[in-house]
C-alpha cells in the first residue's frame, strides 16, 4: 500500500488512522432506470457537481447540493444520510477536495465520508484532509478518471491532539485562512477588472470604437455601431467553413499509426484565458486511415476553430499546423480579403452573444451548424484588419504583466496558506502566533 502522507513523519502527536476515530462510509447513485427513485427528491445529495464550490478551498461548509435524491431512492440504493458534521473528500476524477456537511446529507459513490467520534472534531479533521491533498492526488490510480480506493483512504492517518488543542488549531487555521482568503478575494477582483477591460478592448478594436464616421442604422446584434466604411458579411462569403468527425472506435486499425493532430474538446483548456491565439499541440492524433475513412478533414494551418459544444462552447484559435477536428467544432479557411487572427479575434469579441443568442441547451450548450452558418462580422480592408491586431497584441500584452503579477500573488497565498495548515496541524507552528507572523 502507498504510504500517502509522509509529512506525517513531523507530526509531534501521535497519529492514528482516520478510521480509527471516525466512522468512514461512502456514498451511491440509486438506479436512473427507476423513475420512482427521482420522485419528489429533498435529500441532499452531494456528487461531483457540487465539487466546483470547494475548489478554491474557501468553502468549509456545504450546505446546497446541485441534485438531490428521494427518500426511496435511498432507501433502495447503497447511499446513506450522513448526520451534518461529517467530513466529505471527493476520491474520484476532481480528487482530493475536502468539506463538512451543513445538514444531514448522503452523497454519490464519488466521496469518502467520515463521522466523527469523541476524540476528534470535524474542523480538524477537515483542515487535516486539506494539508494532505498535495498527496492524495498522487495516490489516485488510474489514466483517463483517477480514483483513490476505499482500501487506502481506510489507511489514512491523523494526528491526534488533545480535543481542547483540536478545537484551538481549527479556530486559528479558521481565522489565518479566512485572512488569506480575503487577501485572495481583492485579487480575484482586480484579475476579474483586467480582464474585463481586457476584453472590453478586443471588443473596441474590432468594431472600430475609435471611428469618427459610424453607420447610423445597427447591422450587428453584438456591435450596434461600425464605422460606415466598414462592410457587414457572413463569415462563409470571405472563408470556407468546415467542421469535423471521429474516426470510428470500433475498427482498431484506424487508430494505428497516428500522427495527424487531431482538435477535441480537451484542447480547449489552452486557450480559455484568451491568451494563446495558436494551438499547436493536441491530446489525441488520428491516422491517416482513420482520416480517409471518416468525415474529418485535414485543415491548413491558419485555419480557424471555433468550438461550438458543451462547456467548451464559444472558444476560438489559430490551427498553427495543418490539424484536423472533432464534430465539436466548426472551421474556417480564410480567402484574401480575410485575415486569421482578425476573424479569432472577432469571434471572441462576440463570445456573448455566441452563447447568449446561439447556444442551445439547458444542461450542454450547442451551436448548431445553421446557426453558425449565419454569423456576420465587420470586414475592413485586409491592412486595417492585421493592424487591429497588432493593436490587441499590444493592448494585451501590457494587461497581461499585470495578470502574470497577480497569479504570481496568488500562487504565494496558496503556497502560505498550504504551509501554515499543515505545520499547524502537525504541531510544527505554535499555534497561538500564527496571525503574529504574518
Amino acid at each position: 500500500m502507498i504510504e500517502p502522507v509522509p509529512w506525517l513523519r513531523d507530526s509531534r502527536w501521535p497519529t492514528v488512522p482516520i478510521k480509527y476515530v471516525a466512522r468512514l462510509g461512502t456514498g451511491h447513485t440509486p438506479s436512473r432506470q427507476k423513475p420512482e427513485y427521482w420522485v419528489a427528491c429533498d435529500v441532499p445529495w452531494i456528487t461531483l457537481a457540487d465539487v466546483w464550490q470547494l475548489r478554491d478551498g474557501r468553502t468549509h461548509v456545504i450546505q446546497d447540493t446541485a441534485e438531490k435524491i428521494s427518500a426511496l431512492g435511498l432507501a433502495n440504493s447503497s447511499a446513506v444520510r450522513h448526520p451534518a458534521g461529517s467530513v466529505i473528500l471527493s476520491r474520484t476524477a476532481s480528487v482530493g477536495f475536502s468539506a463538512i456537511m451543513g445538514a444531514d446529507m448522503a452523497t454519490s459513490q464519488d466521496f469518502a465520508v467520515w463521522t466523527c467520534g469523541p476524540q476528534i472534531v470535524p474542523e480538524f479533521l477537515l483542515h487535516v484532509l486539506r494539508a494532505m491533498e498535495p498527496d492524495l492526488k498522487r495516490l489516485a490510480a488510474g489514466t483517463t478518471h483517477q480514483t483513490i480506493y476505499m482500501p487506502d483512504l481506510g489507511a489514512l492517518r491523523t494526528p491526534l491532539p488533545t480535543v481542547p488543542e483540536q478545537l484551538l488549531i481549527a479556530a486559528l487555521l479558521g481565522a489565518e485562512t479566512a485572512w488569506i482568503d480575503s487577501l485572495s478575494g481583492h485579487l480575484d477582483a482586480v484579475a476579474d477588472a483586467i480582464q474585463e477591460r481586457r476584453l472590453g478592448q478586443v471588443w473596441a478594436h474590432v468594431t472600430g470604437a475609435a471611428s469618427a464616421s459610424k453607420s447610423a442604422a445597427p447591422r450587428l446584434a453584438w456591435a450596434p455601431e461600425l464605422p460606415s466604411t466598414w462592410p457587414v458579411v457572413k463569415v462563409n462569403f470571405v472563408a470556407r467553413q468546415g467542421s469535423g468527425h471521429t474516426p470510428s472506435r470500433s475498427q482498431p486499425d484506424w487508430w494505428k499509426d497516428c500522427h495527424i493532430p487531431w482538435i477535441t474538446t480537451g484542447e480547449v483548456q489552452q486557450v480559455r484565458d484568451d491568451r494563446r491565439e495558436v494551438l499547436i499541440e493536441t491530446r489525441e492524433s488520428i491516422s491517416d486511415l482513420g482520416l480517409a475513412n471518416s468525415s474529418a478533414e485535414l485543415h491548413p494551418a491558419g485555419t480557424v476553430v471555433l468550438c461550438r459544444t458543451a462547456a467548451s462552447a464559444g472558444y476560438s484559435a489559430v490551427m498553427g499546423t495543418d490539424m484536423a477536428t472533432s464534430q465539436d467544432f466548426a472551421t474556417w479557411t480564410c480567402g484574401p480579403r480575410l485575415d486569421p487572427y482578425y476573424l479569432l479575434w472577432c469571434l471572441r469579441a462576440m463570445r456573448p452573444d455566441l452563447l447568449g443568442r446561439l447556444a442551445m441547451g439547458s444542461t450542454h450548450k450547442t451551436i448548431y451548424m445553421p446557426d453558425i452558418q449565419t454569423i456576420r462580422i465587420p470586414l475592413p480592408t485586409r491592412e486595417e484588419q492585421r493592424a487591429i491586431v497588432a493593436e490587441i497584441r499590444a493592448d494585451n500584452e501590457r494587461l497581461d504583466v499585470l495578470l502574470d503579477r497577480i497569479d504570481r500573488q496568488r500562487l504565494l497565498l496558496a503556497e502560505r496558506r498550504q504551509a501554515v495548515i499543515t505545520a499547524a496541524v502537525t504541531g510544527q507552528l505554535d499555534v497561538p502566533t500564527i496571525r503574529g507572523a504574518a
